[in-house]
């Protein structure tokens, strides 16, 4: 029964119609997929001797051990937004005699096999070959790797749990961001504590037997949760929801775009991909510890106006960039309606505003690192304001591809193009290269000023270059509608 539904599925694919596409991005992941296991490897093989080299006089496997907590609860989160979770198509399978356990097996069984499972091993089976080289015993080191094996397995069917709750994916990234704080604060060794528990699983391998009863627990309860779903009644019957309606009346004090920016925030609050936009967002927020943590960089570095374009601006560019396509669904009864194309594109407008200013009041903590940290920051929120929202703008009205929004967003190419690669360049690229050659040629504060006053000037000029951008909307209309009428 397991190779007929694979065989059923295969024939599905190579006879959709949109084969081309699907096949096109299937051979752009494999080869991204190859390289991200090579490199897997190749780090695996040294981490013994970078470890070595890093904590003398410490056990490399014990050492590994300490950061396992931070894989477990970073690959859930990894999973979540990555991992596609096997699906097929049930109904035709209830009215025929095929035994519901087989297509529960299959289901979790496919799963059992998902890229995501072999990304552990591939990098601590290289470094189980590397420890029984340098003397390890062979038995434990095994042992060791069969533990790690049922753990990605234990994650695997776990993610299946975790992965229509947004409650659930907002608790694990607050317990990482708990346990990471409390460690890196001295507060409590949790990475210590854990990492002695995790290396029994190397000293004793008679605990290997606790992850391997995990494993096979989440397999049940999955197994269990998904058998019961499989019915035809459950099928096809009617799915009656509790409307949650949010007047949002505090919106009508903006006058003439207050509808479009009701219609705005209940899309990004009641839609899968926008409100994952949002999550992402804040968590970015959190980017420039990578940055300013790094003594290399200098405190005035050109990689500081990045992460400030970068953090300030996350929201902008994450929604912006997809402008109007988020209301493909329903744009052509918008264009319809006698409705000014003005007050539509100044609510999107105010929109990134308002996410702009509050993603450089989240960013002021970093002023611990320095003043100019700060000072960087709230210049290149000026110019996001200023510059970044217009060229924004511009570029959506390229936009001409349909979304669903019912989709994740990360690793959902649907509604990108061209365009979404080439807007980095103005976004990014223009303000880091103004801020390095003017810091380099003159001095740090003239480029800041620079950057501020790009920003107030293009700020000063918003009605001008809005009606600019609203003329361009308004002759490219029809071809937005037409692009955003084509569903496959």
């Amino acid at each position: 029964m397991f190779k007929r539904f694979a065989s059923l599925q295969w024939k599905a694919f190579f006879r959709s119609s949109s084969l081309g596409k699907s096949l096109a991005i299937k051979i752009l992941m494999v080869f991204f997929g190859i390289y991200m296991l090579a490199c897997l490897v190749l780090m695996g093989i040294g981490l013994f001797f970078i470890l070595k080299e890093a904590f003398p006089g410490e056990d490399p496997m014990l050492k590994v051990s300490s950061f396992f907590l931070y894989w477990i609860i970073g690959e859930l989160v990894f999973r979540y937004f990555m991992q596609k979770l096997p699906v097929i198509d049930i109904k035709p399978f209830l009215i025929v005699p095929v035994k519901k356990d087989a297509i529960v097996h299959y289901v979790l069984g496919r799963s059992a096999f998902s890229f995501f499972n072999f990304l552990a091993l591939f990098l601590f089976v290289p470094f189980g070959i590397v420890l029984m080289v340098q003397g390890y015993p062979p038995l434990n080191v095994l042992v060791w790797l069969v533990a790690i094996a049922c753990i990605s397995q234990s994650i695997n069917f776990l993610n299946f749990i975790i992965n229509k709750s947004d409650k659930v994916l907002i608790g694990l990234v607050l317990v990482l961001a708990l346990f990471y704080g409390v460690d890196y604060f001295q507060l409590y060794p949790i990475k210590e504590q854990f990492g002695k528990l995790f290396y029994q699983l190397y000293e004793n391998p008679i605990w290997v037997i606790v992850p391997l009863a995990i494993a096979i627990l989440t397999y049940y309860i999955n197994y269990r949760y998904l058998r019961n779903k499989i019915y035809l009644d459950a099928a096809v019957k009617e799915v009656v929801k509790e409307a949650n309606a949010a007047e949002l009346g505090w919106t009508k004090r903006f006058g003439r775009i207050a509808p479009f920016l009701q219609l705005d925030l209940k899309l990004i609050w009641r839609n899968k991909r926008t409100k994952t936009q949002v999550f992402m967002s804040l968590l970015i927020v959190f980017y420039g510890l990578f940055f300013y943590t790094q003594d290399s960089y200098g405190s005035t570095s050109a990689m500081f106006a990045f992460a400030g374009i970068f953090i300030t601006g996350i929201f902008m560019v994450n929604f912006g960039q997809f402008i109007p396509a988020w209301d493909s669904a329903y744009y052509n009864m918008l264009m319809a309606q006698n409705i000014p194309m003005r007050n539509y594109l100044d609510s999107k407008a105010g929109l990134m505003y308002v996410s702009i200013v509050c993603m450089f009041l989240l960013s002021i903590p970093y002023v611990y690192f320095g003043w100019e940290i700060l000072v960087i920051n709230f210049a290149c929120a000026l110019y996001n304001l200023g510059i970044n929202v217009p060229v924004v703008l511009f570029f959506g009205s390229k936009n001409k591809k349909r979304i669903d929004l019912q989709k994740s967003a990360l690793g959902n190419m649907q509604g990108a193009s061209a365009t979404q690669f080439l807007i980095i360049i103005p976004l990014m690229l223009m303000p880091c290269v103004t801020y390095f050659v003017i810091k380099y040629f003159v001095s740090f504060e003239v480029a800041i000023a620079v950057l501020a006053l790009l920003g107030i000037v293009g700020f000063a000029l918003r009605n001008k270059l809005m009606d600019k951008i609203t003329t361009i909307y308004r002759t490219k209309k029809y071809g937005m509608i037409a692009g955003f009428s084509e569903k496959n």
